[in-house]
């Protein structure tokens, strides 16, 4: 708990300004002879030659498209897809997501640090202004004075690190899966803690359900690696939904697939759906996004941008001597603050 708290610490005493000193990373590679000297370098800028290559890869495995009759089952039936997955893999496919306050400090409690600066501000917003609902509320967390909710957690590997975080603060931490499995595995996990977190089961597709707190209530929603998992002509629906609750003042942060990342480029033909929309072996399905669609997405939603950045990396096996480009998106947004007019 202490190394997590302490990470967490030292990522607000460094943010300012609306983002973390060396976001993404600061590992660069000036000179290619040391390129097998780390398994990972940021910031990657890629020659013309490279992205035409990626598009190109890009182009050929999507010629050859899934019939259109039997695309509807990967969206009606993926809740099944899912918890086969966490069924067969248990707690086991992916790590803890440890940097998680490096590149999102402001999932790091007002009180737990003492302070609060940075995109929070300091008078208003979910750091300055903490509303509590009204005390005839019943409802998980209802006394909390920060609230987070993550959707698409899957088995915990963000819920986690933030409840070890802020255990013993004023926050309360929502995670929702649409898969019953991975919600039992957290509901199982010895970490686990009622009186600090709720985890729910929850299709984010689906508008009608309400959310066990009310709306407007939140100061952080977390959407890591789900919005690719989800159908592109439903994304916008689901962000416009989540929007609906936050406070005036919190932030959306988000993370997930972009546009020709390694992953892309390895499908086959006969596994795209649709344009950069694809469906894996055990019938999961992946998006991969650009930076445009990415500020499209969350600025109809109503949000105001923050962070929009395109993290471009090089992976390296260093015992087989192979480098792969890595692409990913990671953003930060905020739902405008209310006019003194209408306050």
């Amino acid at each position: 708990m202490r190394r997590f708290v302490k990470l967490a610490v030292c990522a607000v005493r460094l943010y300012s300004g609306g983002r973390p000193p060396v976001p993404l990373g600061g590992r660069i590679l000036t000179d290619p002879d040391d390129i097998f000297q780390h398994n990972m370098w940021d910031h990657v800028q890629w020659t013309e030659e490279e992205r035409e290559k990626a598009q190109q890869k890009a182009e050929e495995n999507s010629k050859e498209k899934i019939p259109v009759e039997e695309q509807s089952k990967y969206d009606r039936e993926a809740h099944k897809y899912w918890d086969r997955f966490y069924e067969m893999h248990q707690s086991k496919f992916f790590r803890n997501r440890n940097w998680l306050f490096t590149e999102f400090p402001e999932l790091l409690p007002p009180d737990a640090a003492g302070t609060c600066t940075g995109s929070l501000g300091t008078g208003s917003g979910p750091c300055g202004s903490r509303t509590l609902t009204s005390e005839t509320d019943t409802f998980p967390g209802q006394h909390a004075a920060f609230r987070i909710l993550e959707v698409g957690c899957g088995v915990g590997n963000s819920v986690f690190p933030i409840i070890s975080t802020i255990r013993g603060s004023e926050a309360f931490l929502y995670c929702c899966d649409f898969s019953s499995r991975a919600v039992e595995l957290i509901q199982e996990h010895p970490d686990y803690e009622p009186a600090v977190c709720h985890a729910f089961v929850r299709d984010i597709c689906d508008p009608a359900p309400p959310f066990p707190f009310p709306p407007e209530s939140l100061d952080i929603i977390l959407v890591v690696f789900v919005l690719s998992a989800i159908h592109p002509a439903r994304a916008q629906g689901v962000l416009k939904s989540l929007a609906g609750q936050l406070k005036h003042g919190g932030i959306m942060l988000f993370r997930d697939y972009g546009r020709y990342d390694l992953s892309q480029l390895r499908f086959k033909k006969g596994q795209c759906l649709s344009e950069n929309f694809y469906t894996r072996q055990d019938g999961t399905c992946v998006y991969f996004f650009t930076k445009d669609e990415v500020h499209q997405l969350f600025s109809n939603a109503g949000l105001e941008e923050l962070q929009n950045l395109e993290d471009r990396r090089l992976q390296v096996n260093r015992g087989k001597k192979v480098v792969m480009h890595r692409v990913w998106m990671q953003s930060k947004y905020r739902k405008p603050y209310l006019s003194p007019a209408s306050v």
